[in-house]
Parts: C-alpha cells; sequence; structure tokens
C-alpha cells in the first residue's frame, strides 16, 4: 500500500527548479500537449533542454508509453543536423523525462510573423532542410505523424531542428491504421482523417501543408474540424486556392511539387521524400 501511495505522489508531484538527475533545471519555458519544457543545465554548467511528462498524463499508460517510444525514436534518428540532438532519456523518481540540446530561438510558425522580407530569403533553405530532416526519419526506419511549422525549431541563424517525436511511430512494409488516430487534423492527409490505412506518403502530406502555409501565409485545407478540413481536402475544386494565386513569387516548379505532395490519393503523391526534394532543388537551382 505505501508503495501505491508513493506511486500516486510521483504522478502528480509538480516539479521545481533545482537538481533533476544528472542536470538542474533553471526555468519553465514552455508546457506543450504531453510535456513541460525546461530550460536546465548539466555540470559543465551547460545550457540543456529537458521535457518533462506533464502530471496529469503520467498515470496514462498511452500517454507515457508514447512519450517513451518518442524518446527512443529520437535517439534512434537524431544523427542529422536538422534534428534535434538527445542527451538521455529516461525516468526520475518514476517521471519520464527526455534532455536534449537547448535551440535558441523560435518554432517555425513564430517566425513566420516575421517581416515578410526577412523570411522570404531563407525560406527555400528551410523547406529544403526541414524536408532532409524528414528524408533522414523516414531512412532510418521511422514515420513522425506529427510533421508542422510548431514542430521546426528555428534559430537566430535560421537553421531547422525536428522536434516532438512523440506520435512517431516505426515504418512498416505495408500501410497500417493508427490506433485512436492522434496528430494535428490540419496537417493530416484524407486517409488518415477517414482512419484508413496510413504509411510515410501521410508525411509527406504533412510536409506539403507545412510548406504551402509557409509560402502563402494560410492552410491549403482550413477548417474548425476535422470533419470540416476532410471536406475541403476530397472536395478541393470549390475550395482550394493554388499557391501562386496567394504568392505570385513561388516559383511555377515549386507549386508543381506542393501540389503533388497534396494530392488526395496517396500513390498520386511522392514515393519518397528524396524525389520531392530533388524537385524543389531543380526547381530552387539549389
Amino acid at each position: 500500500m505505501f508503495k501505491r501511495f508513493l506511486r500516486r505522489e510521483r504522478e502528480h508531484e509538480a516539479i521545481a527548479p533545482g537538481p533533476w538527475g544528472p542536470c538542474k533545471l533553471v526555468e519553465l519555458v514552455n508546457t506543450g500537449g504531453m510535456a513541460d519544457l525546461w530550460l536546465a543545465t548539466d555540470a559543465e554548467a551547460r545550457s540543456l533542454a529537458v521535457r518533462i511528462l506533464l502530471p496529469h498524463l503520467r498515470a496514462d499508460g498511452t500517454s507515457r508509453r508514447r512519450f517513451i517510444s518518442g524518446g527512443r525514436i529520437l535517439e534512434a534518428v537524431q544523427e542529422h543536423p536538422y534534428v534535434v540532438r538527445c542527451h538521455a532519456q529516461g525516468q526520475i523518481r518514476g517521471i519520464p523525462y527526455q534532455s536534449m540540446e537547448y535551440v535558441e530561438g523560435a518554432n517555425l510558425k513564430e517566425r513566420m510573423a516575421d517581416p515578410p522580407e526577412e523570411m522570404s530569403r531563407y525560406v527555400g533553405n528551410i523547406l529544403i532542410d526541414m524536408g532532409e530532416a524528414l528524408e533522414h526519419v523516414h531512412d532510418r526506419g521511422f514515420l513522425h505523424l506529427d510533421f508542422k511549422p510548431e514542430n521546426i525549431l528555428v534559430t537566430a541563424n535560421w537553421n531547422v531542428r525536428l522536434i516532438d517525436f512523440d506520435l512517431a511511430r516505426p515504418r512498416r512494409k505495408h500501410t497500417f491504421r493508427m490506433a485512436g488516430n492522434p496528430g494535428t487534423p490540419a496537417y493530416m492527409a484524407p486517409e488518415q482523417l477517414q482512419r484508413k490505412p496510413i504509411d510515410h506518403r501521410t508525411d509527406i502530406f504533412a510536409y506539403g501543408v507545412a510548406a504551402y502555409e509557409i509560402l502563402t501565409g494560410q492552410k491549403p485545407f482550413p477548417g474548425d474540424t476535422p470533419a470540416e478540413i476532410l471536406h475541403r481536402q476530397l472536395h478541393r475544386e470549390r475550395h482550394f486556392i493554388l499557391p501562386r494565386t496567394l504568392n505570385p513569387g513561388i516559383p511555377p516548379g515549386v507549386e508543381r511539387t506542393l501540389l503533388k505532395s497534396l494530392e488526395t490519393e496517396a500513390d498520386r503523391r511522392h514515393g519518397l521524400m528524396s524525389v520531392l526534394l530533388h524537385e524543389l532543388r531543380t526547381a530552387l537551382y539549389i
């Protein structure tokens, strides 16, 4: 009984600045869907970012498994300049956590609010770099399944880091269904919104939505509910606005690549991120 009492206490334990395993928590900087994000320091006083599972999710088996699995997948894909680096992941006092490199900057969604002329100087590199990060994840045998501007960190020098692997899954030989269908509806492909089998081309669709948003300032299939978003995807002849209509500065080749990544049928999208990236580099003369 005493062990059960301790477990319940840890499930609701409030975390405060101070020692946390091998590091020291300095300041709570953000609270996301599954975790608090802390600025921390290691024994050499170097800055770290530490994610700690939220108190109300610690007793939920699904949330714990997703968080722990996300940390393990991040460890497996981190060897890439555009993927955030993981230093350690595990549990302290029974509470799951991940410690990662501290990236000083903002997420891409926030950076999109910067002056347009500044964003336009780097937008081509951002499209390529975040695509290379997703290509690397696929090549290592995983799907991200929550690819969106909020999960791309951007430094002051406009370097990117792909983050948040809580929903990531191993890539399979064949399509599969997602239990519970978690994710962000605005970036989900039609097959996922319809709860049909998915594969890596679902990530490619999410990349296309993010790229469209970066280039035009709005989502290709806006909606307040998953049903409204899906309706716009399936009836795009009445709702969809071509990217170059919103931003004539988009090169025609980039628009063609975006349109292919956003195809309703997965078989009509790029088969691999490497093919999409080749088209983008050709269109951008990179």
